[in-house]
């Protein structure tokens, strides 16, 4: 077997440069959130759409038309889920902040209830008042973050309102018109270069496509797993809370934890005199973030991202320390991509059979040119 044969292995130098190209990459990526989020969600209904489109395809309809009548129906769908919420939702707007306070006061009565009763099992606690020192506290910081913080929350959440407006737009571009930026990125290459380019395209496609599709996966399984124990446990709307929370996952360590922490706002608030259902959907997330570990992810996003588990972790906290929670949502489609790039470019880098069709390709056209001016 020849030296240009043998399979390329990224070495440090290689998983060095991919690290860094993926912390530069993030860092940017904060920088213009607003089109990185509505790309994001292109991404998602992409590739949550591409399989009509093929099955149409595959049945000799035209691109153009699959792609318009795949983008039709996702719209009339979404457009119709929407014609039959809108009433209901637009009658409960106006009692968020009621429905948010009443939930707050929920929690709040649930955490000072199971300090008094610590208290009474523990005579330390009694004399020093921690239950009605917390409660202060807690009131204090309500009171502030209802004051300081949630305007301001309110705003931004308004001013993004456009911005995601870009998502459906761009995902219907990506199903008619991506085959035609993958043909013009395969003619800006050198023809020695033109099947590793070719490869590389596939590849990052690959990637990115199940990745993202694992996701869309994982919330489904979650959203049921979560669904089925609420009802179980007697909760209200437990599709909508399950939906919420899984969705709320995708923010790795953080996003599951806040999930959880509105699931024991509602059963506390739900049932305040029974604290075992707060407690029963605390284990009902411990069960499915278990699953999740275990089950779950390594059969629908662990098979894109190939990554030993200390890299996964590592990089999740590099990445929330470079780019917040944008970061900790990104980093591991972007270091899939990173690694796709990588060992394709080694694999350029060190075939020096790629590398001599290049130079006599070259050597060959410079003739050719020298010939035409004789």
């Amino acid at each position: 077997m020849s030296a240009s044969s043998l399979p390329y292995r990224p070495g440090p130098l290689a998983w060095g440069g991919i690290i860094a190209a993926t912390c530069l990459v993030l860092f940017l990526f904060e920088k213009i959130l607003w089109l990185v989020v509505p790309f994001v969600m292109a991404l998602l209904i992409h590739y949550a759409l591409s399989p009509l489109k093929y099955r149409l395809l595959l049945i000799g309809v035209p691109h153009k038309t699959a792609a318009a009548a795949v983008a039709l129906g996702a719209f009339l769908l979404l457009g119709g889920l929407l014609f039959f919420s809108l009433p209901r939702l637009s009658a409960e707007v106006g009692s968020w902040p009621e429905l948010t306070a009443r939930y707050l006061d929920g929690g709040i009565r649930l955490l000072t209830d199971s300090v008094r009763q610590l208290e009474r099992r523990s005579s330390l606690l009694a004399h020093a008042h921690v239950s009605r020192e917390l409660a202060l506290q807690i009131a204090d910081l309500t009171n502030s973050f209802a004051r300081k913080y949630l305007p301001g929350v309110a705003v931004t959440l308004a001013g993004w309102a456009p911005s995601l407006l870009l998502g459906p737009f761009i995902a219907f571009f990506m199903l008619r018109d991506g085959w035609r930026f993958k043909k013009f990125l395969g003619r800006s290459v050198a023809n020695a270069y033109f099947e590793r380019t070719l490869y590389l395209l596939d590849q990052v496609d690959r990637t990115a496509r199940i990745y993202f599709v694992g996701l869309l996966q994982l919330t489904v399984l979650d959203t049921l797993c979560l669904a089925l124990g609420l009802w179980l446990l007697g909760m209200s709307s437990p599709l909508l809370l399950g939906l919420l929370t899984a969705v709320l996952a995708w923010v790795p360590f953080i996003g599951s934890v806040i999930g959880c922490i509105v699931v024991v706002l509602v059963a506390a608030t739900d049932f305040p005199g029974n604290p075992g259902m707060a407690y029963g959907a605390v284990l009902l997330f411990l069960v499915v973030r278990l699953l999740d570990d275990f089950v779950f992810m390594p059969m629908t996003i662990g098979k894109s991202l190939k990554m030993h588990p200390l890299l996964t972790v590592l990089m999740i906290f590099v990445g929330g320390a470079v780019a917040g929670v944008p970061g900790l949502m990104l980093v591991l489609p972007v270091l899939g991509v990173a690694m796709v790039l990588g060992e394709s470019i080694g694999m350029i880098v060190t075939d020096a059979r790629l590398r001599a069709r290049h130079e006599h390709a070259r050597d060959l056209r410079e003739r050719a040119a020298r010939q035409g001016l004789l």
